[in-house]
């Protein structure tokens, strides 16, 4: 590698907002991760749904009326 081009690949730490640390090598400067694997629902099975509006319902009303006539 050429000197003085590259930029500094040294030792950090991820914080997360759930209070977990990742210890990795990155160029950056110790930044802040919004969600991690040890809380984000899909690695813990715990999935949200948000139902904005109704939506879910207003969907399954609507289908449950098909499966009934049909």
């Amino acid at each position: 590698m050429k000197d003085k081009i590259h930029p500094e690949y040294k030792e950090i730490e991820f914080k997360c907002s759930c209070g977990n640390v990742i210890k990795t090598r990155s160029t950056t400067k110790n930044p802040n991760i919004a969600i991690c694997s040890a809380c984000h629902p899909f690695f813990t099975g715990k999935e949200k749904i948000l139902d904005a509006a109704g939506r879910i319902e207003k969907f399954r009303k609507k289908y449950e009326k098909t499966t009934k006539t049909k």
